[in-house]
């Protein structure tokens, strides 16, 4: 067997030798050609499939190895037999190269995308790129774009977003209904969330730059609303409030309009960055939206009464709380025209001539829409008739803010409207389970201000508040203010009821009026809220005048007042007020707005002492834009002292967009230059650090 098998095989030479023009100049050559074919006839594993029968040895053995794997290749690959097919590629590849027919390899790529195994998602990856370097013309959209969109759904972000970067620079992006469905996989967890609103930002500068030189085809490339759209709304669910700000502008750069669930989203960001400025811009739009919609702007009003609160503004908490309870009474019946145009609202000061500008259309809804919005519902809640209403958080943090600022008649009459106009979860008996709760936390001059309040507006009361607060007066020996709502009470229900006769009444009603309060009142939702308010209250917090100084600065760096903006913060530091991550933020946008990277990295120093002192955490979203300001900039040190930090506290970074930027600033920086050729130690040190993010990125 072995010697005919080794007769095929030297017939088989000789034949390809004349049609591969062979020159063998001496039998020892000869030899040595044909151990090296019989070793990658092994290799190609075709002698596995022989039959033990002779006619079958020969029918198999008919014809070159080209033509012999392109069959197993074709044979594996109409069976569904990854596997060998991916074997038989391979050996391929090695003997030939990629074969002449683009359509195996993309049939091959196809197959390999439709796996459910995330070894052969990669092996699919893998072979697009090494094709890419290769041998480009094989690539193909449509083979792209399936293997992008298995990526995605597979958990797989960075090789889809590999992939999806090489269709961009070989200028193959597919339609944009493609990529909401590839960003909506992308977008479920933090790292896709990262690598998306990354590439989104890769795609804005492409775009913006298509349209600067006027490209035909830069409206095929302009992201939509949907895709803003998914990508801000990750940003809010894994928090990441500097991206999402990014984010925000790039939107407003690009010119897409934002619709009802972008201003939403878009007020969820205002918030966690603490500016109240730039979220009351929308304020006048959103007011005048119909009916219909205000379910989607619950959120709007949610995240402006929060900052309202943060910003300890009563007044502006007072004049919302008010606005809401009226909100029927402002929105408008019939359809204007003028609520279907496009508004602008300003990124930053109004006056800026160059400023960025946010199109909006506050009743414009994406049809056939892949996003599902689920906003926090937090301080004001939506019922099914329509009604926007607020939750106990709400009215506990109204009631503690109001107490706090000695401003109980306002709060009186706030309650009283809020019971009025059916704005609670229990509007009927607002009023008393406030003065209840206010009872069981021992606040006994509140409840009765709030209860006389009450009385002045001629509102019914119970008679079981009075008992209740009585109750409690008795309990705590406060026999003066007892006497004096024993005289309240009587006025005000008519019932004819002495000192005396109280004493034995409440000592007769004792215990059941303590049974009432703590199984009725104590454990009342709103009574557990006001108990959360005052434990959060003893809570570190952030103050609310640095909220007000980082308005300021962030006011500054958007009409690239640099100056104004550092007085600023120096007046943060003298006022030993401790900048937050949104003041170092701002700072370094505005400093990259300027091109001014060497200021950035004296203030990258006041962050370092601040870390080291515990008083700030940076996110890993500020880490890369210090990194890629500095690469920028060309301070290597600096950049590989972020990489550090970013390691340390095992951050991802997204190396490609890294590599990309040094490759477009600094291709052939010291690419040739060797240590011992440096002529000072500075340019020794740079090199050395040079050399080190090289390394680092893969790029040699």
């Amino acid at each position: 067997m072995a010697r005919l098998l080794m007769k095929q095989i030297r017939g088989q030479l000789t034949w390809c030798s004349s049609s591969l023009r062979f020159r063998v100049a001496s039998a020892t050559s000869w030899n040595a050609l044909v151990s090296t074919q019989i070793r990658e006839l092994y290799l190609s594993r075709t002698i596995k499939h022989f039959s033990t029968s002779v006619e079958s040895e020969k029918l198999c053995w008919e014809g070159s190895s080209y033509e012999i794997l392109l069959k197993k290749l074709e044979a594996a690959l109409k069976c569904h037999d990854v596997d060998e097919a991916w074997v038989s590629f391979s050996d391929f590849r090695k003997l030939h190269g990629f074969p002449e027919d683009s359509s195996l390899v993309h049939r091959l790529i196809t197959e390999l995308s439709y796996s459910s195994e995330s070894y052969w998602l990669r092996k699919a990856c893998s072979l697009v790129l090494l094709i890419s370097k290769e041998k480009s013309g094989l690539l193909k959209g449509d083979v792209l774009t399936k293997l992008s969109l298995s990526l995605a759904r597979s958990q797989l972000p960075n090789p889809a977003t590999v992939i999806l970067r090489l269709m961009l620079e070989k200028d193959m992006l597919p339609s944009m209904n493609i990529l909401w469905l590839v960003f909506l996989h992308l977008v479920k967890t933090e790292i896709g969330t990262h690598l998306a609103s990354n590439f989104l930002a890769q795609l804005c500068g492409e775009f913006v730059k298509l349209r600067a030189n006027k490209g035909k085809h830069a409206e095929l490339m302009k992201p939509d609303t949907m895709m803003f759209n998914l990508v801000l709304d990750a940003c809010v669910r894994f928090k990441m409030a500097f991206k999402g700000q990014q984010i925000m502008e790039l939107m407003a750069q690009t010119g897409v309009i934002g619709d009802a669930h972008s201003i939403s989203i878009i007020a969820q960001i205002h918030e966690m960055n603490g500016q109240r400025d730039e979220l009351k811009k929308y304020k006048v739009h959103v007011d005048r939206v119909l009916s219909k919609f205000v379910c989607h702007y619950r959120q709007y009003y949610d995240s402006l009464l929060s900052l309202h609160f943060k910003f300890n503004d009563i007044d502006a908490v007072a004049e919302l709380v008010g606005h809401i309870c009226r909100y029927k009474e402002c929105v408008p019946i019939h359809k204007d025209k003028i609520l279907e145009k496009i508004f602008l609202v300003p990124i930053g000061s109004h006056n800026l001539k160059d400023g960025l500008k946010m199109q909006i259309q506050p009743e414009l809804l994406q049809k056939d829409t892949v996003l599902k919005v689920e906003s926090r519902q937090e301080l004001i809640l939506f019922r099914n008739n329509g009604k926007l209403v607020f939750s106990y958080r709400a009215l506990s943090k109204l009631i503690k803010e109001f107490k706090t600022a000695g401003r109980v008649s306002e709060l009186s009459k706030l309650l009283l409207e809020i019971q009025k106009e059916h704005c609670s979860l229990r509007s009927s008996d607002l009023c008393s389970n406030v003065i209840n709760a206010c009872i069981r936390l021992g606040w006994l001059e509140l409840a009765h201000d709030i209860l006389d309040d009450m009385e002045s507006s001629n509102d019914a009361i119970g008679v079981s508040t009075y008992i209740s607060l009585l109750t409690a007066y008795f309990n705590r020996k406060m026999l003066r203010e007892a006497k004096a709502l024993l005289k309240q009470m009587r006025i005000a229900t008519g019932t004819p009821m002495s000192l005396s006769d109280k004493m034995v009444v409440t000592e007769s009603l004792s215990n059941m009026l303590e049974n009432a309060s703590s199984n009725s009142i104590g454990k009342t939702d709103l009574y557990h809220s006001l108990i959360q308010e005052v434990k959060d209250e003893n809570e570190k917090r952030i103050p609310s005048m640095v909220f007000e100084l980082n308005s300021s600065i962030y006011y500054f760096c958007k009409a690239k007042m640099i100056e104004d903006a550092m007085r600023t913060y120096r007046r943060m530091q003298e006022m030993n007020i401790q900048p937050t991550e949104e003041t170092f933020a701002n700072l370094v946008c505005g400093y990259s707005s300027m091109e001014m990277y060497r200021d950035i990295t004296i203030l990258w120093g006041d962050m370092k002492r601040s870390m080291e002192f515990g008083n700030l955490s940076i996110s890993r979203d500020l880490y890369e834009y210090l990194l890629i300001n500095f690469l920028k900039g060309g301070y290597f040190e600096r950049v590989m002292e972020i990489i550090d930090y970013m390691k340390k506290h095992n951050m991802f970074t997204d190396k490609a967009m890294y590599k990309t930027e040094f490759l477009k600033l600094h291709k052939n920086l010291y690419k040739n230059l060797k240590s011992s050729e440096a002529r000072t130690d500075a340019q020794r040190n740079r090199l050395r650090y040079v050399l080190a993010f090289r390394k680092w990125a893969e790029i040699d």
